[in-house]
Protein backbone atom coordinates (compact mmCIF):
# COMPACT_ATOMS: atom_id res chain seq x y z
CA UNK A 1 0.00 0.00 0.00
CA UNK A 2 2.84 2.40 0.77
CA UNK A 3 4.27 1.95 -2.71
CA UNK A 4 0.90 2.82 -4.29
CA UNK A 5 0.60 5.92 -2.11
CA UNK A 6 4.06 7.11 -3.10
CA UNK A 7 3.15 6.57 -6.74
CA UNK A 8 0.12 8.81 -6.33
CA UNK A 9 2.20 11.50 -4.62
CA UNK A 10 4.79 11.43 -7.40
CA UNK A 11 2.07 11.83 -10.01
CA UNK A 12 0.58 14.73 -8.07
CA UNK A 13 3.92 16.56 -8.01
CA UNK A 14 4.27 15.95 -11.73
CA UNK A 15 0.76 17.31 -12.28
CA UNK A 16 1.63 20.57 -10.52
CA UNK A 17 4.84 20.92 -12.52
CA UNK A 18 3.01 20.30 -15.80
CA UNK A 19 0.20 22.69 -14.89
CA UNK A 20 2.65 25.44 -13.91
CA UNK A 21 4.64 24.99 -17.12
CA UNK A 22 1.47 25.29 -19.20
CA UNK A 23 0.48 28.55 -17.54
CA UNK A 24 4.03 29.93 -17.66
CA UNK A 25 4.16 29.24 -21.40
CA UNK A 26 0.86 31.05 -21.92
CA UNK A 27 2.07 34.02 -19.91
CA UNK A 28 5.00 34.29 -22.32
CA UNK A 29 2.59 34.13 -25.27
CA UNK A 30 0.47 36.89 -23.74
CA UNK A 31 3.55 39.05 -23.14
CA UNK A 32 4.78 38.54 -26.72
CA UNK A 33 1.32 39.22 -28.08
CA UNK A 34 1.20 42.57 -26.31
CA UNK A 35 4.43 43.60 -28.03
CA UNK A 36 3.50 42.45 -31.54
CA UNK A 37 -0.21 43.26 -31.65
CA UNK A 38 -2.62 45.82 -30.31
CA UNK A 39 -5.12 43.06 -29.53
CA UNK A 40 -4.19 40.36 -27.04
CA UNK A 41 -7.62 38.70 -26.76
CA UNK A 42 -6.45 35.61 -28.68
CA UNK A 43 -3.37 35.25 -26.51
CA UNK A 44 -5.48 35.68 -23.38
CA UNK A 45 -7.81 32.92 -24.52
CA UNK A 46 -4.77 30.70 -25.05
CA UNK A 47 -3.80 31.51 -21.48
CA UNK A 48 -7.27 30.50 -20.27
CA UNK A 49 -7.13 27.23 -22.19
CA UNK A 50 -3.73 26.52 -20.65
CA UNK A 51 -5.20 27.29 -17.25
CA UNK A 52 -8.06 24.85 -17.85
CA UNK A 53 -5.67 22.11 -18.91
CA UNK A 54 -3.53 22.82 -15.87
CA UNK A 55 -6.60 22.56 -13.63
CA UNK A 56 -7.35 19.19 -15.20
CA UNK A 57 -3.84 17.94 -14.39
CA UNK A 58 -4.27 18.97 -10.75
CA UNK A 59 -7.66 17.21 -10.45
CA UNK A 60 -6.31 14.04 -12.10
CA UNK A 61 -3.24 14.00 -9.85
CA UNK A 62 -5.36 14.55 -6.75
CA UNK A 63 -7.75 11.71 -7.60
CA UNK A 64 -4.83 9.37 -8.30
CA UNK A 65 -3.36 10.27 -4.92
CA UNK A 66 -6.66 9.70 -3.09
CA UNK A 67 -7.43 6.35 -4.71
CA UNK A 68 -3.92 5.11 -3.96
CA UNK A 69 -4.26 5.79 -0.23
CA UNK A 70 -3.93 9.57 0.08
CA UNK A 71 -6.22 11.69 2.32
CA UNK A 72 -9.68 12.45 0.95
CA UNK A 73 -9.23 16.22 1.45
CA UNK A 74 -6.21 16.38 -0.86
CA UNK A 75 -8.33 17.71 -3.76
CA UNK A 76 -9.41 20.77 -1.78
CA UNK A 77 -5.87 21.36 -0.53
CA UNK A 78 -4.36 21.09 -4.00
CA UNK A 79 -6.93 23.33 -5.68
CA UNK A 80 -6.27 25.98 -3.03
CA UNK A 81 -2.57 25.73 -3.83
CA UNK A 82 -3.28 25.87 -7.55
CA UNK A 83 -5.45 28.97 -7.17
CA UNK A 84 -2.72 30.65 -5.11
CA UNK A 85 -0.05 29.81 -7.69
CA UNK A 86 -2.11 31.30 -10.51
CA UNK A 87 -2.80 34.54 -8.68
CA UNK A 88 0.95 35.11 -8.42
CA UNK A 89 1.88 34.08 -11.96
CA UNK A 90 -0.08 36.54 -14.10
CA UNK A 91 1.93 39.74 -14.05
CA UNK A 92 -0.06 41.85 -16.50
CA UNK A 93 -3.25 42.38 -14.57
CA UNK A 94 -5.57 40.66 -12.16
CA UNK A 95 -6.14 36.93 -12.25
CA UNK A 96 -8.49 35.18 -9.83
CA UNK A 97 -9.35 31.48 -9.99
CA UNK A 98 -12.14 30.28 -7.72
CA UNK A 99 -13.42 26.75 -7.42
CA UNK A 100 -16.37 24.91 -5.90
CA UNK A 101 -16.15 21.22 -5.14
CA UNK A 102 -19.30 19.28 -5.98
CA UNK A 103 -21.32 18.46 -2.88
CA UNK A 104 -24.34 16.93 -4.58
CA UNK A 105 -24.78 13.22 -3.79
CA UNK A 106 -22.95 10.95 -4.51
CA UNK A 107 -20.07 13.48 -4.23
CA UNK A 108 -18.58 14.71 -0.98
CA UNK A 109 -15.99 17.49 -1.17
CA UNK A 110 -15.75 16.82 -4.89
CA UNK A 111 -14.89 13.13 -4.51
CA UNK A 112 -16.85 9.99 -5.31
CA UNK A 113 -15.34 6.60 -4.51
CA UNK A 114 -17.88 3.85 -5.15
CA UNK A 115 -16.24 0.44 -5.41
CA UNK A 116 -19.34 -1.71 -5.38
CA UNK A 117 -20.19 -5.39 -5.10
CA UNK A 118 -22.53 -5.17 -8.11
CA UNK A 119 -19.73 -5.30 -10.68
CA UNK A 120 -19.38 -1.54 -11.07
CA UNK A 121 -16.59 0.60 -9.58
CA UNK A 122 -16.28 4.38 -9.88
CA UNK A 123 -13.49 6.76 -8.88
CA UNK A 124 -14.39 10.38 -9.64
CA UNK A 125 -13.44 13.97 -8.84
CA UNK A 126 -15.60 16.97 -9.80
CA UNK A 127 -15.03 20.69 -9.38
CA UNK A 128 -16.46 23.85 -10.93
CA UNK A 129 -14.12 26.74 -11.70
CA UNK A 130 -14.47 30.44 -12.41
CA UNK A 131 -11.56 32.44 -13.80
CA UNK A 132 -11.65 36.25 -13.78
CA UNK A 133 -8.77 37.82 -15.66
CA UNK A 134 -8.35 41.45 -16.59
CA UNK A 135 -5.70 43.92 -17.68
CA UNK A 136 -5.67 47.34 -19.33
CA UNK A 137 -6.94 45.99 -22.66
CA UNK A 138 -9.02 42.89 -22.05
CA UNK A 139 -11.32 41.34 -19.50
CA UNK A 140 -12.20 37.66 -19.42
CA UNK A 141 -14.73 35.96 -17.16
CA UNK A 142 -14.86 32.21 -17.83
CA UNK A 143 -16.57 29.33 -16.06
CA UNK A 144 -15.66 25.71 -16.64
CA UNK A 145 -15.63 22.39 -14.81
CA UNK A 146 -13.44 19.31 -14.55
CA UNK A 147 -15.11 15.93 -14.12
CA UNK A 148 -12.52 13.16 -13.98
CA UNK A 149 -14.18 9.75 -13.77
CA UNK A 150 -12.66 6.30 -14.09
CA UNK A 151 -15.22 3.49 -14.26
CA UNK A 152 -14.71 -0.25 -14.31
CA UNK A 153 -17.29 -2.96 -14.91
CA UNK A 154 -16.56 -6.56 -13.97
CA UNK A 155 -18.60 -9.53 -15.18
CA UNK A 156 -17.92 -13.17 -14.43
CA UNK A 157 -19.24 -16.66 -14.97
CA UNK A 158 -17.88 -20.10 -14.12
CA UNK A 159 -18.07 -23.68 -15.30
CA UNK A 160 -17.81 -26.71 -13.01
CA UNK A 161 -15.09 -29.04 -14.31
CA UNK A 162 -14.99 -31.85 -11.75
CA UNK A 163 -15.39 -31.95 -8.00
CA UNK A 164 -14.45 -28.53 -6.62
CA UNK A 165 -12.50 -27.52 -9.73
CA UNK A 166 -14.07 -24.61 -11.57
CA UNK A 167 -13.07 -22.56 -14.58
CA UNK A 168 -13.76 -18.90 -13.91
CA UNK A 169 -14.03 -16.36 -16.70
CA UNK A 170 -13.90 -12.61 -16.04
CA UNK A 171 -14.56 -9.66 -18.36
CA UNK A 172 -13.30 -6.21 -17.39
CA UNK A 173 -14.27 -2.97 -19.16
CA UNK A 174 -12.48 0.29 -18.34
CA UNK A 175 -13.76 3.80 -19.09
CA UNK A 176 -12.34 7.31 -18.69
CA UNK A 177 -15.12 9.90 -18.80
CA UNK A 178 -17.43 7.29 -20.36
CA UNK A 179 -14.96 6.51 -23.15
CA UNK A 180 -12.97 3.26 -23.51
CA UNK A 181 -9.58 3.51 -21.80
CA UNK A 182 -6.47 1.41 -21.43
CA UNK A 183 -5.32 -0.02 -18.13
CA UNK A 184 -1.86 0.33 -16.69
CA UNK A 185 -2.45 -2.66 -14.38
CA UNK A 186 -5.19 -5.21 -13.78
CA UNK A 187 -5.26 -7.62 -10.85
CA UNK A 188 -7.98 -10.25 -10.60
CA UNK A 189 -8.85 -11.77 -7.22
CA UNK A 190 -11.12 -14.62 -6.20
CA UNK A 191 -12.38 -15.49 -2.74
CA UNK A 192 -11.74 -18.94 -1.31
CA UNK A 193 -12.97 -19.51 2.22
CA UNK A 194 -12.32 -16.21 3.99
CA UNK A 195 -9.34 -14.98 1.97
CA UNK A 196 -8.85 -13.22 -1.34
CA UNK A 197 -6.36 -14.91 -3.65
CA UNK A 198 -4.68 -13.92 -6.90
CA UNK A 199 -4.71 -16.55 -9.65
CA UNK A 200 -1.32 -17.42 -11.13
CA UNK A 201 0.30 -19.84 -13.56
CA UNK A 202 -0.67 -22.77 -11.32
CA UNK A 203 -4.29 -21.80 -11.99
CA UNK A 204 -3.73 -21.66 -15.77
CA UNK A 205 -4.30 -17.92 -15.47
CA UNK A 206 -4.57 -16.02 -18.74
CA UNK A 207 -5.55 -12.43 -19.50
CA UNK A 208 -6.25 -10.96 -22.92
CA UNK A 209 -6.08 -7.27 -23.82
CA UNK A 210 -8.30 -6.34 -26.77
CA UNK A 211 -6.81 -2.86 -27.03
CA UNK A 212 -10.15 -1.09 -26.64
CA UNK A 213 -10.63 -1.02 -22.87
CA UNK A 214 -11.93 -4.60 -22.72
CA UNK A 215 -9.97 -7.35 -21.00
CA UNK A 216 -10.86 -11.00 -20.43
CA UNK A 217 -9.26 -13.29 -17.87
CA UNK A 218 -9.70 -16.97 -17.09
CA UNK A 219 -8.35 -19.33 -14.45
CA UNK A 220 -9.04 -22.70 -12.85
CA UNK A 221 -9.29 -23.06 -9.09
CA UNK A 222 -10.56 -25.50 -6.51
CA UNK A 223 -13.36 -23.61 -4.80
CA UNK A 224 -15.71 -25.72 -2.65
CA UNK A 225 -18.40 -23.06 -2.39
CA UNK A 226 -21.02 -22.77 -5.15
CA UNK A 227 -20.81 -19.00 -4.69
CA UNK A 228 -17.69 -17.53 -6.26
CA UNK A 229 -16.79 -13.91 -5.56
CA UNK A 230 -14.47 -12.16 -7.98
CA UNK A 231 -12.79 -8.77 -7.75
CA UNK A 232 -11.14 -6.63 -10.41
CA UNK A 233 -8.60 -4.04 -9.26
CA UNK A 234 -7.58 -1.69 -12.08
CA UNK A 235 -5.16 1.23 -12.41
CA UNK A 236 -5.68 3.29 -15.53
CA UNK A 237 -3.02 5.14 -17.54
CA UNK A 238 -3.53 8.19 -15.29
CA UNK A 239 -2.67 6.05 -12.22
CA UNK A 240 -6.24 6.33 -10.92
CA UNK A 241 -7.25 3.20 -9.04
CA UNK A 242 -10.73 1.68 -9.24
CA UNK A 243 -12.13 -1.63 -8.05
CA UNK A 244 -15.32 -3.66 -8.32
CA UNK A 245 -16.52 -6.99 -6.92
CA UNK A 246 -19.05 -9.33 -8.47
CA UNK A 247 -20.53 -12.75 -7.81
CA UNK A 248 -19.72 -15.14 -10.63
CA UNK A 249 -22.69 -16.81 -12.31
CA UNK A 250 -22.68 -20.53 -13.07
CA UNK A 251 -23.12 -21.64 -16.67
Amino acid sequence: MRQRRNSGQILLIAAFIMASLLVSAQIYIVDTGKITSESSSGALMDFILGLELGSRHVVVGSLANITNGGPTNVLAINLQRWSSVLSRQYFFGKNTLSYALRETSPYTSGIRIDWGTNGIGISSAYSNFTCELSDRETEVDRAYFENITTTVTVESHYLILSGDAKQVNVTVNLLNEDKPALANQIIIYFRRANSWQIPNADNNYEITDYGNGTYTASFIANIPSPTIEVSGRVIDQRQILVQANVTSAQI
